[in-house]
């Protein structure tokens, strides 16, 4: 099977999961897709991941994570940046999702950041996905 956009394939199997109260999830392993999983596991909004070896690329398996009484910590997830549309964005015009309370995720020359990340940093760059 070919995926023609990784990130857009891990960022829908996350939110299927994530709906489907799931405990973790398969990802197709890419150096993005780890960065991705770095970010999302640095602002808590997974528990962990590990990279599994399965003979071709490897997988990522996400493990998921909810709240205290079951509820979703991820509630939106949307893709920006696309391989028809690239989205890229200056520091400066880095929005705050939700007013701080969701993150937005960055692809910078310093690596997939988040945009708290960017910001002290003094990075911008491609918009992967918001979250909230």
């Amino acid at each position: 099977m070919s995926v023609s956009d990784p990130i857009s394939d891990m960022l829908t199997r996350i939110r299927n999961a994530t709906r489907n109260k799931a405990k973790q999830v398969n990802c197709l392993n890419s150096k993005v897709c780890r960065g991705v999983a770095d970010v999302l596991l640095s602002e808590g909004y997974i528990d962990g991941y590990d990279v599994v070896e399965d003979g071709r690329q490897g997988l990522i398996r996400v493990r998921l994570k909810y709240g205290p009484s079951g509820e979703q910590l991820i509630n939106t997830l949307k893709r920006e940046s696309k391989p028809g549309r690239r989205v890229y964005k200056r520091v400066d015009e880095l929005e705050r999702p939700l007013q701080g309370l969701g993150i937005s995720i960055v692809s910078t020359s310093s690596g997939v950041l988040s945009d708290r990340v960017c910001r002290d940093k003094g990075v911008g760059g491609e918009l992967l996905c918001t979250l909230y």
